[in-house]
């Protein structure tokens, strides 16, 4: 397993509002996706930045703060090395109808990781 690229950043947050705002206006952002307490957005070369807030029940575990995603080739393969190596993740891989996929672990230092796969499959 290689990963390939920061692809991917989430955070969950009690100031959904002013984070929102903060990647839309002050870093330029462009919006994909806002509902409230859920928003999506992509950076130009396709990185996505999601928010999320405190009613979001399905990323309780993102509790230590932003949560990055490492692009990887194959999400599956990538998390049974590293399960191998003693890495412990949480939940299940998790695939899009856009062909992407994602694993969420926990790293040494405690904090939140995911790998990420490519959308567009």
């Amino acid at each position: 397993m290689k990963a390939k690229a920061l692809s991917w950043l989430g955070t969950r947050t009690d100031k959904f509002e002013d984070t929102s705002r903060f990647f839309r206006e002050t870093m330029g952002l462009d919006p994909v996706h806002e509902e409230p307490g859920f928003a999506v957005y992509h950076l130009p070369n396709g990185d996505t930045v999601e928010v999320f807030g405190t009613d979001d029940q399905d990323h309780k575990h993102f509790d230590t703060g932003p949560v990055v995603g490492f692009l990887v080739d194959d999400v599956e393969e990538a998390r049974a090395e590293l399960e191998a190596s003693g890495v412990q993740f949480i939940g299940p891989v998790h695939k899009a109808d856009d062909g992407g996929s994602w694993s969420h672990f926990r790293g040494p230092d405690g904090n939140v990781y995911e790998l990420t796969g490519e959308r567009g499959g």
